[in-house]
């Protein structure tokens, strides 16, 4: 399944009308197709199992080590409440059980998740999950900062605000565990 384009096409170009504008107009006349084609991009992930992203995993035997913290991970996704985007920085801590995976796969769960109507709250319970199910480690962190279109240019308006949502699974939910990654995830928040 993907993003029915036509569909977006008809749709945005009756936004424009209800809005008062001519869809046909000069410097409009692209823009249904410019949106269809985006949607189809934000949305890319509507249907796909993040899941695959950590089938390729690697056994590390005997010696797991303590921790794995991916830093800085950029995402966008698009509000399901405004259907306005949003934009942040993820970051991914593991303990490792059994098995690891390369770390680009990682950045695909969380582009993966992001590609859906969301709200930041569900996506990093979902990125949490995902790597729970995935790898099966003995402890997750996840944590979310992000700017969001619907405070930044409507409503509150509060362009230089950010959202900073947690998720924490097994060991890495323990308090003094979950200190000392967000501790080493510090400096970047």
């Amino acid at each position: 399944m993907g993003v029915d384009q036509p569909r977006v096409l008809a749709a945005v170009a009756e936004i424009l009308a209800a809005i008062g504008e001519d869809p046909g107009r000069a410097g409009l006349e692209s823009t249904p197709q410019r949106v269809a084609a985006a949607y189809a991009e934000f949305f890319a992930g509507i249907g796909r199992d993040p899941l695959e992203h950590l089938r390729d995993t690697v056994p590390v035997g005997d010696r797991t080590g303590d921790l794995v913290l991916l830093r800085d991970i950029e995402f966008r996704s698009v509000c399901e409440h405004h259907l306005l985007p949003f934009l942040g920085t993820a970051h991914l801590a593991y303990l490792p059980g059994e098995r690891i995976v390369g770390l680009g796969k990682l950045a695909d769960v969380v582009a993966t998740i992001a590609a859906r109507p969301q709200l930041q709250e569900r996506l990093t319970e979902e990125i949490a999950d995902a790597l729970e199910t995935g790898l099966a480690p003995r402890g997750v962190l996840v944590m979310l900062d992000a700017s969001h279109g619907c405070v930044t240019t409507r409503g509150p308006r509060q362009a230089h605000s950010t959202t900073v949502t947690m998720a924490t699974r097994g060991q890495l939910a323990e308090p003094a565990a979950r200190s000392e990654v967000i501790t080493l995830i510090g400096g970047s928040l």
